[in-house]
């Protein structure tokens, strides 16, 4: 049982004639993913690597029906207007992989989505997967999808989309296997964070632990902290905090993703260590320790 995916999923693509989707898609369609539409207005009737496109979102539903996940890989400013209509039309499930949302976009987007309850991983999203079924979402894994992620009980979610792969890399020479792995990008304002995200694994039969790649700034991993102290700890949560030097440079400067941001002592990699302990999470002093924490729990 996948999250979010699983042999169900239904993808269209929007924005599948520009180079990285055209090239994403035919790395998904080679994994197992079923692809069956894209939309790029102005483009209807074309296809990519077989894929027929469509004008519009609503044309490519008249004609695929069973569609129930959309990959968002349009220009910044044309991903609100994208994903209104994905929105409009009620599909369950949206990964966005545009970088540079504007702000404003992305909140009334996830303001949107909340109301009509339809799950977002992303901006900055570098994908979903479930190797199980052998479906993925967005550019995960690359080309070479099968040499890290094979099917597993270690669900993994992180903040970054490069570390995404590395950390299941980690637990692929450990010895395990992925149930879900998902990068659920850097930035303020996004889809879905790990509140939203963890009790999805709690509940999925496949997954026996977590493991959850934080950054530095924002407030996701103390509000994870929180969540477990108020709910319990359900399944094994292995953390590690990347960027820790961040606690010895000047507070208020950007490092890397857009939400990397420490400000007045909030968001440090220090203090989002230690709510996570204080929770019961077991937290990496460096990332490699993440293998050896979960032989110690799925021993």
């Amino acid at each position: 049982m996948g999250i979010l995916i699983n042999e169900n999923t239904r993808v269209a693509v929007q924005g599948i004639t520009g180079r990285e989707a055209s090239k994403v898609t035919r790395e998904m369609l080679d994994y197992g993913t079923k692809v069956v539409a894209g939309v790029t207005p102005g483009k209807g009737g074309q296809e990519v690597h077989g894929v027929p496109v469509y004008d519009s979102l609503s044309q490519a539903l008249e004609a695929h029906p069973a569609i129930n996940a959309v990959l968002t890989y349009v220009p910044p400013l044309a991903v609100k207007d994208a994903v209104m209509e994905a929105l409009h039309y009620n599909i369950p499930f949206i990964n966005i992989i545009t970088e540079r949302v504007p702000m404003l976009d992305a909140a009334q987007i996830h303001a949107y989505a909340r109301l009509r309850r339809t799950r977002i991983v992303g901006p900055t999203s570098v994908g979903v997967i479930h190797p199980q079924a052998r479906v993925k979402l967005g550019p995960i894994g690359g080309v070479n999808v099968d040499r890290v992620y094979q099917p597993g009980p270690v669900g993994v979610i992180s903040k970054s989309g490069g570390m995404t792969t590395e950390t299941s890399w980690i637990i692929r020479q450990a010895g395990f296997g992925i149930s879900t792995a998902m990068g659920i990008g850097g930035d303020f304002i996004k889809g879905g964070n790990f509140v939203d995200l963890v009790p999805m694994f709690f509940n999925d039969p496949q997954t026996e632990a977590i493991v959850i790649f934080g950054e530095p700034g924002g407030g996701d991993e103390e509000a994870l902290a929180e969540y477990v102290m108020q709910h319990g700890l359900q399944k094994p949560i292995i953390a590690f905090i990347s960027g820790r030097f961040v606690d010895h440079m000047p507070q208020g400067v950007q490092f890397g993703h857009a939400g990397a941001v420490v400000e007045r002592g909030m968001g440090s990699p220090a203090v989002k260590m230690a709510a996570l302990r204080k929770a019961g999470v077991l937290v990496a002093e460096v990332q490699h320790e993440v293998g050896a924490l979960l032989q110690e729990v799925l021993a």
